[in-house]
């Protein structure tokens, strides 16, 4: 073992999350995350949680003040045309993804190693939650993640 294997450095998974949604925003694709709302600290309207996950839309058109942090990932979404804040642990961050191709990243679930997959995000029916009021086209297909080692 080199002396650089004991240093401890913080996770990445703030820093990917970034760099997929950039990419998927340079793309001119609307990003969503599909987030595990059983963990500690997952503020979002209960009415859409669906089998203790949730999956969001951070379209720029379907949000408001989107920060991904390094700790926490909040912003303001409306909901059933009711804007609420929405706070998420980087943590619960289970997947963000391309909707229409379904092309982004999947992350293991807090807890689990890292060859463990999460589910695959549920599909959309309809308009995300989150953009209800932003006028989205109708969705085209479900989309489908795939595991890349």
């Amino acid at each position: 073992m080199s002396k650089h294997d004991a240093i401890a450095m913080t996770s990445n998974r703030p820093y990917l999350l970034r760099a997929i949604y950039d990419w998927i925003s340079d793309n001119d694709l609307t990003p969503y995350i599909l987030v595990d709302a059983g963990v500690a600290g997952v503020r979002v309207p209960p009415q859409v949680i669906q089998n203790g996950q949730v999956v969001l839309n951070l379209a720029t058109r379907a949000v408001a003040n989107l920060d991904l942090g390094n700790d926490w990932i909040s912003f303001q979404a409306r909901f059933s045309g009711v804007s609420q804040a929405i706070q998420i642990p980087v943590q619960a961050v289970l997947a963000l993804y391309a909707q229409e191709n379904g092309q982004g990243m999947m992350f293991p679930a807090e807890g689990e190693g890292g060859d463990t997959p999460p589910t695959d995000p549920p599909p959309p029916d309809g308009p995300s939650p989150a953009a209800d009021d932003a006028g989205d086209k109708p969705r085209r297909s479900v989309p489908h993640l795939r595991v890349v080692k």
